[in-house]
């Protein structure tokens, strides 16, 4: 009897992997400019999406105002992209060094008209309507929660309290949520963004997430100075960063998970030049910023390298811990169960107080048919996670800080899609650290003028759904 051969009968997953590479190959060809207007084209449509869709008015909003950037902000890469196309074909495929610089010109003021209109104009927008208007409103309740976090700390009071239902106002009510005690669900670095709102407490200027944006600009600016990858590799970063809708619709409503992005970002970059020491410096301040952080501060860790590729972990843990114990530890002492349950459980879904956050992503939606799993399911995802990625770390362990961040970006995924109550725009950090991966990948090419084959140059391997991203 004739065997079948697996060369000439494929199984379906040999098939399957073809048909995903010969994608990938392709995503991989499309131009840098062209990468440009795809995104901002795919953001115009998240614009309207979220205009018709969402069922928060600040979300609405900030629909209203960012189509159009967005919108002409694809018109304009697509313009860019066919005078490209238009030289290359009639230079053979060559462009000269004036020709990259007037590209790369566009591009820049392109992405500087889009963060304007889709970010810098909605966010003042909103903090003139919120000081204007009624209080409370044209914010997130994130931003509530830091600056009355700031308030407690300038009086010399705790922030952190047990989580416990009233049935009374408080002063951390926002519009919509829940009546429960205020409590700050970050940790105490935080909250000194809030510390101007006790400042200035009527002047728009104290508005927590003009420091948001500041500061995340600022570090984002000094990492990408400091990365030695190519600008084609930046400008993706600095997009994911404040420019496409999951960084730009946070930072306008809400946007305390951003600077923590910038602060992992310059880590990363540190730990890839080979600064140990300081990349502990920066993680330990995204530590003591936020929860979330943690994860990413215990994989970079196997990137602390020395000068000369020694393997430096506690250089880097110093790092972290001369930033993060004198900024947690007088709060663990003053309330430790109260800043467990506001910083970890509350997160979690696993406090007395379940989160507001909620998007329809796998885990909340079998939390919703099967309530009980509310409990057992971010436990059972954490221990199930935490063995696969230990036995991963064991047999495979990262070298790089490009490889940090591919692993931070799929135990990231994993966590945010199988929450109970997740955000979707929690999802930035795992797109970042993808992002991030493309970036830092060795070996890093010197900033400066591209190649005359940069456009058709791809990346081996990688994976396709964030290939357009990573152009």
């Amino acid at each position: 009897m004739a065997t079948s051969s697996p060369t000439l009968f494929p199984t379906a997953g040999v098939r399957v992997s073809q048909m995903w590479a010969r994608a990938r190959d392709r995503v991989n060809r499309i131009s840098p400019e062209a990468g440009d207007a795809l995104l901002y084209a795919a953001s115009a449509v998240f614009a309207l999406v979220t205009i018709y869709t969402s069922t928060n008015a600040l979300y609405q909003v900030w629909g209203r105002m960012a189509l159009s950037p967005f919108a002409l902000g694809a018109l304009a890469s697509l313009v860019v992209t066919l005078v490209v196309r238009h030289l290359r074909r009639r230079q053979k495929g060559a462009l000269t060094a004036r020709q990259h610089r007037h590209t790369w010109v566009a591009r820049l003021a392109v992405a500087l008209c889009v963060f304007v209109g889709s970010l810098a104009i909605p966010l003042g927008f909103e903090i003139l309507w919120r000081f204007d208007g009624v209080p409370g409103s044209h914010l997130q309740p994130e931003v509530t929660a830091v600056e009355v976090g700031g308030q407690d700390i300038v009086h010399g009071q705790d922030p952190y309290h047990p989580l416990v239902r009233l049935h009374h106002p408080v002063k951390y009510h926002a519009p919509g949520q829940p009546e429960f005690a205020g409590f700050l669900p970050y940790l105490p670095l935080m909250a000194m963004m809030g510390i101007p709102s006790e400042v200035w407490p009527t002047n728009g200027l104290s508005d927590a997430r003009i420091f948001f944006c500041v500061i995340t600009i600022g570090v984002a600016g000094a990492a990408l100075a400091l990365s030695r990858a190519e600008g084609r590799r930046k400008i993706r970063a600095l997009q994911a960063l404040v420019i496409l809708p999951l960084a730009s619709l946070p930072l306008a409503t809400g946007g305390d998970d951003i600077p923590v992005v910038a602060f992992l970002l310059l880590a990363m970059v540190l730990a890839q030049r080979r600064h140990p020491f300081a990349a502990g410096v920066a993680l330990g301040i995204a530590s003591a910023m936020k929860f979330t952080a943690w994860p990413v501060a215990l994989l970079a860790l196997f990137a602390a390298r020395g000068r000369n590729g020694e393997r430096k972990p506690l250089s880097m843990v110093a790092g972290i811990l001369v930033v993060a114990v004198p900024a947690i530890f007088p709060f663990v002492l003053k309330g430790p169960f109260a800043l467990v349950d506001d910083v970890v459980l509350f997160p979690l879904g696993l406090s007395a107080i379940p989160s507001t956050a909620a998007s329809a992503l796998p885990g909340h939606v079998l939390v919703t048919a099967f309530p009980s799993l509310s409990r057992a399911l971010p436990l059972s995802v954490g221990l199930v996670l935490a063995v696969v990625l230990a036995r991963h770390l064991y047999k495979h362990p990262p070298r790089t800080a490009a490889e940090v961040c591919t692993i931070a970006g799929v135990v990231m995924s994993v966590l945010i899609l199988l929450a109970p109550n997740p955000r979707v725009g929690y999802l930035l950090y795992p797109i970042n650290f993808f992002v991030w991966a493309y970036l830092l990948a060795e070996p890093a090419q010197p900033a400066g003028e591209l190649p005359p084959d940069a456009f058709a140059t791809a990346e081996s391997g990688g994976d396709a759904s964030v290939a357009l991203l990573t152009r």
